[in-house]
């Protein structure tokens, strides 16, 4: 199945995605909800971020090829990590597909996607076995990373690196019953595959990440977890770009890219 979260002339719902058709759903996918009769062509609808998370975690270099091509871009030494590293992301930086990213206008640059697969949590979790993490995921969507990599070799945090409003693009949809260490992500820059991969080979898996965080904190509905990215993350996007991470099951999360002016 395919959720998706929608706004019809200031009305918000979920629907069932079906190729161009949206069955409207009263209620919430994160609690309880039921079909209704109304119908409504995907065209005719504002696809919204598929949810807005009250915690939003991600995967710190879960790649090992994502690793060797950033030392090889900065001169680098960085090791393949011995545990999982987790860090958050704001809420306040999603946008939706179709929605822009604005780089800022004073960005050095350069800024880059970095196209990830995100379990969205579906149920209240804690102290999760790893042979029981994925069983509190509703499915998987998509996200882009957007960095400014200027700013994040700066700053000793990634407040304005990876959390510049709009620099994290979320979509478009949420599909269940699929299996997370099986999925081939690609990455189109202005429609030339810019780079593709397997979530086969994450460094740690989606659920030793979500057991991991569930052992310290309470996992909520709606939580977000992004899972990494593989393979180098250029070209660097410039104004008048359009970005787009696929994956088959999900869809297409697609971003015009525009650079604020000063």
């Amino acid at each position: 199945m395919k959720f998706g979260r929608f706004e019809q002339q200031g009305r918000v719902f979920y629907g069932v995605v079906e190729g161009d058709q949206v069955g409207e759903l009263e209620g919430s996918i994160f609690g309880s909800y039921k079909s209704t009769s109304k119908q409504h062509t995907l065209a005719s609808l504002r696809t919204l971020v598929p949810c807005v998370p009250q915690n939003f975690y991600c995967a710190g270099l879960n790649y090992a090829a994502h690793i060797e091509w950033a030392n090889q871009r900065t001169g680098g030494n960085r090791k393949v990590p011995e545990k999982a590293d987790i860090g958050y992301r704001s809420a306040n930086a999603l946008v939706a597909t179709g929605e822009a990213i604005v780089i800022p206008a004073d960005s050095p640059g350069p800024v880059q996607f970095e196209g990830e697969l995100v379990a969205v949590i579906g149920k209240t979790a804690r102290h999760l076995p790893e042979k029981d993490a994925l069983s509190c995921v509703l499915g998987y969507t998509l996200g882009n990373d957007v960095s400014e990599r200027t700013w994040q070799k700066q700053d000793r945090t990634l407040w304005r690196a990876k959390n510049c409003d709009t620099f994290k693009p979320m979509g478009p949809f949420i599909a269940t019953g699929i299996d997370p260490m099986k999925l081939a992500v690609a990455i189109k820059v202005n429609g030339a595959t810019a780079a593709e991969y397997g979530t086969d080979k994450m460094l740690f898996s989606a659920q030793h990440y979500i057991s991991q965080i569930s052992k310290y904190m309470t996992l909520q509905p709606g939580d977000v977890v992004w899972l990494g990215t593989d393979g180098a993350t250029e070209p660097s996007l410039k104004d008048g770009d359009t970005v787009e991470i696929s994956q088959k099951e999900i869809g297409v999360l697609r971003s015009p890219v525009i650079r604020a002016k000063a």
